[in-house]
């Protein structure tokens, strides 16, 4: 199966700035088969590469709980979870097929982001296998969107050779289209469009009984479609990552770019941490706090301390910030510090001189002035954990024995310590962090954990000690369009009227300066002048500038809920 694309030829027959881009964006499943012509601004190109991970690592977590993406359930579960991440303009592109200009705004971003990550995930195997699965979870949940006449829509804009059932084709066929739908009512298979298509195109659906076979077709419906594109799909994503590839060195000259792609996979999408919010909190209810509201890797800091009176550096860094997050004030950090490890074999002359220091320049007050992070999840399991330090993530680290023994005495039950211990043994330590948040505190968990502050956080907020951020005002429920093309309960205003207030109001630009952080390894170096003035404008190798107006549409005007500041180093 071939995708000639009718819009390659008008991009040769007028090409423009404006066709350029516009005439790749036709639908809101894109095939990404060429890429875009634009010209990004530095701001732009780190925001629309954060943007998109999120929706990836959204997308990662759904899979790792088993939410069928394909289900009403599910696909409903990740919508939620995309507008609570205030990642609009993806939840819209998933909900059917329009041409409003918001819809193409949103199919802007998602154009234009898709080929940003593609010179982040190029570099090895295991990024591309990673970036191929979740590309290929977000072709299948907006497909699972669309309409019959969407799908129709779909398949005349990409030029390809199918065409619906006609009356009297149906009519041979229909008692085998009935026995093969069963998931359906003979109302909505006479409704629905069928197509016929060679049966190794859609081995997935024949293996699991979901399409009429006769005479070496497939009769697939206008909802299984995706099956018919999916392995072509995935072909050209990797494909395209191998050209990506061959780009990648020329690309990587500009050290703004190199530093950006490099530690992309790790970035940290989430809330800003850096400064605590919501008030103090004294040293002496951290026993109490730990046992309820740490996280497991904090809690492992904790009673490390309180037990062996001392922590290596790794173990200082990754407990020192999270208490600073919290709400600790600098005076109480050194108060606490002080007071463990003068218990242990320290010196009171000795802790002022070797260990004061760094405790004050994690709040900002000594050397470079930089008020560092706390850590998210996944710089502490990517750390480098020896074996007597005593940071790192206890679901990575600890041997699946020691885990759910250590759970155990923290209360779990033997099921749920082995059904966490389960989510360990495939890698998915943040969903087992995640889990172990719901078992501990008896109720669901509306967000994956990304961060042990934001665990922290939630936890405060469930047991009544924190009020509830201010949220988005809800938007109403919409349920996926019929493939019989209508919609079931549908809203077509859905995430038109939605709050546009961003989940964290406070920027923080002095987060930047993490690029400063001795613990990352990465140091900030002066960008090349050229002629005199630093450039603001970063060009790729077959991007080309478009003009203003469609510049400016790359900024999703009701989704500013993400702040580049909050990008992570590692």
């Amino acid at each position: 199966m071939e995708f000639s694309r009718r819009s390659r030829l008008r991009l040769e027959d007028e090409f423009n700035e404006d066709a350029a881009l516009e005439g790749l964006i036709c639908h809101n499943v894109a095939l990404y088969l060429l890429p875009p012509m634009v010209d990004l601004a530095i701001e732009d190109f780190e925001t629309l590469a954060l943007e998109r991970l999120k929706v990836l690592r959204i997308l990662e977590q759904a899979t790792a709980k088993n939410v069928k993406i394909g289900s009403d359930e599910g696909r409903e579960s990740i919508l939620n979870e995309m507008n609570h991440a205030e990642l609009k303009a993806y939840a819209r592109l998933c909900t059917g097929n329009r041409n409003t200009d918001l819809d193409m705004e949103a199919r802007r971003r998602d154009y234009v982001s898709h080929f940003i990550l593609r010179f982040a995930y190029c570099r090895s195997e295991e990024l591309r296998r990673w970036f191929v699965t979740r590309e290929m979870e977000l072709f299948r949940l907006k497909f699972s969107g669309l309409s019959s006449q969407d799908v129709a829509d779909f398949i005349e804009e990409f030029d390809m050779d199918y065409t619906p059932l006609t009356a009297d084709e149906r009519a041979e066929v229909k008692e085998g289209l009935y026995d093969s739908t069963g998931y359906q009512t003979v109302s909505q298979i006479d409704t629905m469009d069928f197509y016929k298509v060679p049966f190794t195109d859609v081995l997935d659906l024949v293996r699991g009984q979901r399409c009429y076979l006769k005479e070496g077709y497939a009769y697939v419906s206008a909802g299984d479609f995706v099956s018919v594109i999916g392995n072509k799909h995935q072909e050209l994503l990797e494909e395209g990552l191998q050209a990506h590839l061959r780009l990648l060195p020329e690309l990587e000259n500009d050290e703004r770019f190199a530093s950006l792609l490099k530690g992309l996979h790790t970035s940290y999408t989430g809330k800003d941490y850096t400064i605590a919010k919501n008030g103090e909190v004294p040293i002496e209810s951290l026993d109490q706090l730990s046992k309820k509201s740490f996280p497991l890797c904090m809690r492992m800091c904790h009673d490390t301390l309180r037990s062996t009176h001392h922590h290596r550096h790794g173990g200082r860094m990754q407990y020192g910030l999270f208490l600073k997050g919290i709400g600790v004030t600098l005076e109480d950090s050194l108060r606490f510090w002080r007071e463990e490890f003068t218990r242990g074999t320290v010196a009171l002359d000795k802790f002022e001189k070797d260990y004061a220091y760094n405790i004050r320049h994690n709040y900002g007050k000594e050397g470079s002035r930089v008020n560092y992070t706390p850590y998210s999840c996944m710089k502490i399991i990517m750390s480098s954990v020896g074996p007597t330090d005593t940071h790192g993530c206890p679901f990575k680290i600890w041997d699946p024995s020691v885990l759910q023994t250590k759970l155990g005495s923290y209360g779990l039950g033997a099921a749920h310590a082995e059904e966490i211990a389960g989510f360990v043994s495939k890698g998915h330590y943040q969903v087992a962090c995640s889990k172990y948040f719901e078992v501990s505190h008896g109720l669901p968990l509306e967000e994956g954990i990304n961060h042990p502050n934001q665990y922290f956080e939630l936890s405060q907020i469930k047991m009544g000690a924190r009020a509830a951020p201010t949220k988005p005002k809800p938007t109403p429920s919409r349920r996926p369009v019929n493939h019989n093309g209508t919609a079931s309960q549908q809203d077509e205003t859905m995430l038109d009227t939605q709050d546009t207030e961003a989940l964290n109001e406070d920027d923080d630009d002095e987060l930047w300066q993490l690029m400063e952080n001795k613990e990352s390894g990465v140091e900030t170096k002066p960008v090349k002048q050229q002629n005199g003035h630093v450039p603001e404008k970063l060009e790729l190798e077959g991007i080309k500038p478009l003009n203003g107006a469609v510049a400016a549409a790359l900024h999703w005007e009701d989704d500013e809920d993400f702040d580049v500041s909050q990008m992570e180093t590692e």
